[in-house]
């Protein structure tokens, strides 16, 4: 597994602004947590999405790509930073 995240800078009220995804070893997510400016936390996995959230149907870019447009901010987290926002997303939704 892989644990990614990415910050989106921009001035949507209604959209994220971090997201941690967690790979598996073929690039799609498994699990993802949005975060949102007002402090709100939604998730999905392969069991659970939402009209706001769920996983990708494409295979997760690479760090480089998605960095290279200047509103992301994307990079590599380990395990823990993952399963920390995981916890919290989920008892706050």
């Amino acid at each position: 597994m892989r644990y990614v995240k990415v910050a989106w800078s921009h001035d949507f009220a209604d959209d994220p602004v971090l997201y941690l995804s967690e790979l598996g070893d073929d690039g799609y997510e498994t699990r993802k947590v949005q975060f949102y400016r007002d402090g709100r936390a939604e998730w999905a996995d392969e069991s659970h999405e939402t009209a706001t959230v769920g996983l990708s149907e494409i295979p997760f870019p690479a760090l480089e790509e998605i960095s290279s447009q200047p509103e992301f901010d994307a990079e590599l987290i380990d395990s823990k930073e993952f399963e920390q926002a995981w916890i919290r997303s989920r008892s706050t939704s």
